[in-house]
């Protein structure tokens, strides 16, 4: 096992990955832009290094200065945690050639699934469902045409370096193909700096469903079931939850076991995310993989009894995971909780948090590196918390969040509680009945509640 442990991250990832590091007798290393000198990550780690000014061009996504960060603490691995560097293919092949043990997939496998035509052929080559659509890269606008046509409209044209919404054009209408396949490159250039995309038909009102993988170098490939991601806002998650209202024992052993074939067929190693979109009729197909730890994690932590952290540190010192199926016991839910205007088309709120109180009592978790006083930098995810609830049912998990959410007190700041409150009593999602358009245009939010 690893001595010593730099976190490529800042905020509630760091800290969450801290103290899995702390229960295993492993020390940490933080780094930090001048921007989160007083964030609790770096107050809670081992050591702490500045590698920067607020901007993460300078500073998160500064490799020379991470690598000289644990050069000079004598950390022998690096956790990316999820976002800035944790699916950068480069990055992790610089630590490696540093001997400077990347937690996470290897150069290759990040690749692999990072491109997300390579992807969709390596799924197909190994019998995972994907939707319907080019073969591949579509590099002529004619062919683009042509595809389109074969596999009926409505279809969305995808950057195959895209990610977070951006470089997607959905075209209903033949006529409108054309400008939007431009736009689309156009926009996937300037965004990733690759204009490559590729066609797929677009399946309306589709639910978001992903299945927690865990790997090893030995072979071994598990899942953990579920989660249910559907509530999104602009392409962004708002809400996630484990087990999907929707998804029974027959249904979660098929997309679990796709889930493992794509990751064997990558040789996978750690923790990885496969998601899926699922349709009407329950049908799912293969979307993309996310090769890190996800932001939703700790509701398959909390039904499953797994620490997936810890599990990605095994992982990427050689051991082996556990090979039994685990078992998912109860409900969980995660409110991400924004410092955004919900009242004002969810505006960012930055500045000093005056006021902060954490709710408690059986089965709620947060995860979160604000406290009062702590200013909020305007440079970074608007993110400040997640409240994590479970309970033996759903009904029960609703419940408890709506407690929690009452006793979650920010003030100084504008925050998205109000938003959940409110969703928290809605009929779609008191019912299961939801979709990924679903809060766009189904949920309304009334500031004056």
């Amino acid at each position: 096992m690893f001595n010593k442990i730099l976190i490529a991250n800042r905020g509630e990832i760091a800290l969450r990955v801290i103290r899995t590091c702390k229960e295993m007798g492993i020390k940490t290393v933080a780094v930090y832009s001048t921007a989160d000198r007083h964030s609790l990550h770096v107050k809670f780690a081992d050591e702490a290094v500045c590698i920067g000014p607020p901007p993460s061009k300078d500073s998160y996504l500064k490799i020379p200065c991470i690598l000289t960060a644990a050069e000079i603490t004598n950390a022998d691995a690096i956790h990316p945690g999820y976002g800035f560097l944790a699916e950068n293919a480069e990055f992790s092949r610089i630590c490696s050639e540093h001997d400077l043990k990347f937690i996470g997939p290897s150069p290759e496998m990040i690749q692999t699934m990072g491109d997300k035509a390579t992807a969709k052929e390596t799924m197909i080559k190994n019998n995972v469902p994907v939707v319907p659509g080019s073969d591949g890269i579509v590099k002529r606008v004619e062919d683009a045409e042509k595809i389109a046509a074969e596999i009926g409209f409505p279809v969305i044209i995808k950057a195959t370096a895209g990610g977070g919404g951006r470089g997607m054009r959905v075209v209903h209408d033949p006529a409108k193909f054309r400008n939007a396949y431009t736009t689309c490159k156009n926009e996937a250039e300037s965004a990733f700096g690759n204009a490559e995309v590729y066609i797929e038909k677009f399946i309306l009102n589709p639910r978001h469903i992903e299945i927690q993988i865990l790997g090893d170098q030995h072979g071994n490939v598990i899942h953990l079931g579920e989660r249910e991601c559907s509530l999104q806002r602009r392409h962004q998650k708002i809400l996630e939850e484990a087990p999907s209202p929707v998804v029974d024992e027959e249904l979660r052993e098929r997309m679990g076991q796709a889930a493992i074939n794509a990751g064997k067929a990558i040789n996978y190693e750690g923790a990885g995310t496969v998601e899926f979109i699922v349709d009407k009729d329950l049908n799912f197909y293969f979307m993309e993989m996310n090769t890190r730890i996800q932001v939703e994690h700790p509701v398959t932590e909390e039904i499953t009894y797994c620490d997936l952290v810890k599990e990605q540190l095994i992982a990427a010192s050689g051991g082996r995971i556990g090979t039994k199926p685990l078992k998912m016991r109860g409900h969980a839910i995660e409110c991400r909780i924004n410092a955004e205007d919900p009242a004002h088309n969810f505006r960012p709120s930055a500045g000093t948090i005056t006021s902060f109180n954490i709710p408690g009592g059986r089965s709620v978790r947060v995860d979160t590196h604000a406290y009062a006083g702590y200013n909020i930098p305007p440079y970074y995810d608007s993110m400040i918390a997640k409240l994590i609830v479970s309970a033996p049912t759903r009904e029960e998990a609703i419940s408890r969040m709506k407690r929690a959410l009452d006793e979650f007190i920010i003030e100084g700041v504008k925050t998205t509680i109000p938003y959940h409150k409110q969703l928290m009593n809605d009929p779609g999602f008191l019912s299961g009945e939801f979709n990924t358009q679903y809060l766009e245009t189904s949920f309304t939010f009334n500031p004056d509640l």
